[in-house]
């Protein structure tokens, strides 16, 4: 986390959204990795090959989560959609894949819940906020009224 003296500390309840995203992040990370060389490897590809490949999406915003950045946590899901897609369509598919892709939904619809939860709270903290539309109009109707 960010170490600033301006920064308010985290309330118990944002610091519970960040351990949730956190902990969703790091299993799924994990449980990518662990899917593909060890539980289920293709068997025509290198299952190293694809553990990186499908890790190196969630290690973008790794530096950022672990930092307990809000914007971080907030963009992040837009990579877990991927893994979200992805068990969605291996549980339409694959029998035999069906319980790996259901911890897989799981674990990526915890990580997109803590994320919302902790960029929000966190957000309102720090006082970053956006503004309304009706403001923004306003505020250009002035600056470009002039």
């Amino acid at each position: 986390m960010t170490d600033s003296i301006d920064q308010p500390p985290l309330s118990k309840q944002t610091q519970a959204y960040r351990y949730m995203a956190l902990f969703s992040n790091l299993a799924l990370l994990a449980w990518v990795a662990i899917w593909q060389l060890a539980i289920s490897p293709h068997p025509h590809l290198s299952s190293t090959t694809l553990a990186v490949a499908w890790c190196i999406p969630l290690l973008l915003p790794l530096p950022g989560i672990l930092a307990g950045k809000p914007y971080t946590h907030a963009w992040a899901n837009f990579v877990l959609m991927l893994y979200f897609l992805h068990a969605l369509t291996i549980l339409y598919v694959d029998d035999g894949e069906r319980w790996l892709a259901v911890v897989e939904l799981v674990l990526t619809s915890l990580g997109f819940v803590g994320n919302i939860l902790f960029a929000r709270a966190r957000g309102k903290e720090l006082g970053l906020r956006l503004k309304r539309l009706s403001q923004v109009e306003k505020d250009e109707k002035t600056k470009f009224n002039k």
